[in-house]
């Protein structure tokens, strides 16, 4: 015995040096990880479903999991928001397997809300952008506007006289409206609250209240019916989503308000899976079926490298958490 054990230390000693000689392979001390994944994924969406977020996901999830040749999960996880369930996957396991869906509303919540369970940038790897698109401005029949000049005019010829709902104070659509207000002086219309879109938008035909920022596929429906008047959209340049819309910042230079739709997942993921994952979404971003289903729904594919992700992600918590405070919006 007192032989044997000596022996046993060189075999660790030698097991060990082995083990040290592989990792300065390149490739060999990846291998688990260029072996992900091994097992089903889960995506959860923090919303329920039906929802653009619920819906993005899952046109991903599908050919995600042809590309990766295992299943990808969608799990809705609604509450609090979009933080019950982005919360879960900022505490989960970094090992891939356990991602998130999320919206932009993700970062316009970081800028009101004191108490989220997760920090947007510290707690969540960024992995991929799906998509992004414009708000629409929209009207009830009777505004005596039809264009953004018109919209602007009006407005700063009965100051405070006109309302413009919102689905609830530090809601995307507040957000859109207050930073159009900071960047146009005399743009002074009053914010009126509601508990959700649908009764905005119903008070807003009904020309109790007279405008209202919307994305896409949730009033242009209500535009293209003759129920609502569309004024400008708020993309930069005219967009594909509604082409026959002037942009705002025609008349609010540098206004622009966009929605993006994308992927994290928890921090502390190895890079080796984050950039598999990012090639494989932005490989299916590429179909021009996919293309064409997310412009249905008001999005353009929009593919970046979870870099450009993630400054999209930090740009956007620094500019609304400012504009919060310069506004004093707050959550309900």
């Amino acid at each position: 015995m007192t032989e044997s054990l000596p022996l046993s230390r060189r075999q660790l000693a030698a097991v060990a040096a082995a083990l040290l000689a592989c990792s300065a392979v390149p490739g060999v001390a990846m291998a688990a990880d260029n072996a992900y994944p091994t097992k089903p994924i889960t995506m959860i969406v923090p919303y329920p479903p039906g929802g653009s977020n619920d819906i993005f996901a899952r046109h991903i999830a599908k050919e995600l999991g042809d590309v990766l040749k295992q299943a990808v999960i969608v799990d809705n996880r609604p509450g609090a928001s979009g933080n019950t369930g982005t919360g879960i996957v900022s505490k989960s396991a970094p090992d891939g397997y356990t991602l998130v869906a999320v919206s932009s509303s993700m970062t316009t919540n970081a800028a009101v809300q004191t108490k989220m369970p997760f920090d947007p940038v510290k707690d969540l790897a960024p992995v991929a952008m799906f998509a992004k698109g414009p708000m629409v401005v929209a009207v009830n029949n009777d505004f005596p506007a039809s264009n953004p000049a018109d919209l602007l005019k009006a407005v700063k010829a009965k100051p405070g006289i006109y309302n413009y709902a919102t689905s609830g104070t530090g809601s995307v659509n507040h957000f859109a409206t207050e930073y159009m207000r900071s960047m146009a002086p005399g743009f002074d219309i009053v914010h009126v609250p509601y508990k959700g879109q649908g009764p905005a938008v119903t008070d807003v035909i009904g020309n109790q209240v007279q405008m209202l920022v919307s994305s896409g596929p949730s009033i242009l429906p209500m535009v293209r019916s003759g129920k609502l008047k569309a004024v400008g959209i708020t993309s930069l340049k005219p967009s594909p989503i509604a082409p026959e819309l002037t942009p705002m910042a025609t008349v609010i230079p540098g206004y622009e308000f966009d929605l993006w739709w994308g992927m994290l997942a928890p921090a502390g993921t190895p890079a080796s899976v984050v950039n598999k994952l990012n090639a494989a979404v932005n490989q299916i971003l590429a179909k021009p079926e996919i293309k064409d289903q997310f412009l249905r729904e008001g999005a353009l594919v929009t593919p970046l490298s979870p870099t450009q992700f993630g400054d999209v992600i930090k740009g956007d918590v620094e500019r609304w958490k400012k504009l919060a405070k310069e506004r004093n919006i707050q959550a309900d």
